[in-house]
């Protein structure tokens, strides 16, 4: 049976010719099936390094419904760039999975959508925020932001040619003079995204100050009375405990939250997000996650050299961030993360049990010789 289309485009592109239909009758339907992944969840953000398969498996482990890939350029991976090509691969633990691109072109990011689409995305998610100069200088990441018109028909055209959700990740401007949050939300909701992710600071800014989540508040306020209300709006920035997550939701009315470095310092936030209440793992209990870890690499690596040594891109370097673990039980603290993101806290090492001690060793020897004894053993026992 013919079924018109409603519009058929063919883009030229130097790697090659890209042919797609689509019926923009089917935009809501798309939108309707994965706006699940977006409400009332912890998301799990693209992470330079940290968003490696086996991190992101674990995560998975603890509860984590929906995950993104760490950035790829899409024209890199257009050039058959293996490294971009591996960023891509889901881990089939993952229920719900996002490959993040930097674009700044239609063409081009269409054609990366289609390779993410191949390989097992559930979405796609157009990178508007990272601030490092490799990447704006590249016009693309957080220099984006400059101009909403810009970013308006950029998203579209993704939107418009793209046969999964299209979703973007943003901040709250390039400086703080120049903050334009809800215009780029506006620009980008009448796009057609699926939703929108705010990390409400500055590119400036990196992580130096405080999140300023009242500025998602007011995105979430603006899209509800534009008519745009089913457009999840995720709020991301100084998340570490389950409390401070629901906290942020309730007062902003995000749909969801999303965690980087909360999830880099305790996998397990997912868990404690899902069952409202803190884990405050024993040093054991913490050595056995980080076995997992280990063991995972070596699936996806290899249990071999050359395993071990793709492995070591990754697994010292995460304790940089494990090693940085205190409890924080809300009957303890939940006045405080009022007062002060808990992520903000200096860190305390902690005394007396010699693994404990080890445990929070910021030395990135004690991280290299941690991640070798984990790689070694052959059980928790052994490692301990």
């Amino acid at each position: 049976m013919f079924v018109p289309l409603v519009l058929i485009t063919v883009y030229s592109f130097a790697f090659g010719t890209l042919a797609y239909a689509l019926n923009p009758s089917t935009r809501p339907a798309l939108n309707m099936n994965i706006k699940p992944s977006f409400t009332n969840k912890m998301i799990l953000a693209p992470l330079t390094r940290g968003g490696n398969l086996p991190f992101r498996r674990l995560c998975a482990d603890f509860g984590m419904e929906t995950s993104l890939s760490e950035m790829i350029y899409a024209r890199s991976l257009l050039k058959g760039s293996p490294v971009e090509g591996a960023r891509m691969r889901r881990s089939k633990y993952e229920s719900s999975f996002g490959v993040q691109f930097a674009t700044n072109q239609v063409d081009e990011g269409l054609l990366a959508i289609q390779q993410a689409v191949t390989g097992g995305a559930d979405f796609v998610d157009l990178n508007c925020g990272c601030p490092i100069y490799d990447v704006t200088r590249r016009g693309l990441g957080s220099s984006l932001l400059r101009s909403p018109t810009k970013l308006h028909k950029l998203v579209k055209g993704l939107v418009d040619g793209s046969d999964v959700p299209v979703t973007v990740k943003i901040r709250l401007g390039c400086e703080a003079d120049t903050i334009n949050c809800l215009e780029n939300v506006k620009a980008i909701r009448e796009a057609g995204a699926s939703a929108i992710t705010i990390h409400a600071r500055t590119a400036q800014q990196g992580y130096s100050k405080e999140a300023n989540w009242e500025l998602i508040r007011q995105a979430v306020v603006e899209s509800k009375e534009e008519g745009y209300g089913h457009v999840p709006i995720i709020g991301n920035g100084d998340i570490l405990t389950y409390y401070e997550a629901r906290r942020r939701m309730d007062e902003t009315g995000a749909h969801s939250v999303m965690v980087g470095r909360g999830a880099l310092t305790k996998p397990w936030i997912f868990k404690e997000f899902n069952d409202n209440a803190t884990w405050s793992p024993t040093a054991k209990e913490r050595v056995q996650v980080y076995r997992t870890l280990a063991n995972y690499m070596k699936e996806h690596f290899g249990d071999d050299e050359m395993g071990r040594k793709k492995s070591w891109n990754f697994l010292p370097w995460h304790f940089e961030f494990l090693s940085r673990f205190s409890p924080y039980p809300e009957e303890e603290f939940a006045i405080q993360s009022i007062e002060k993101p808990l992520i903000q806290n200096r860190i305390s090492l902690p005394e007396g049990d010699p693994l404990d001690i080890l445990l929070a060793n910021r030395n990135s020897d004690a991280h290299d010789a941690i991640a070798s004894i984990l790689w070694e053993s052959s059980s928790d026992e052994n490692a301990f």
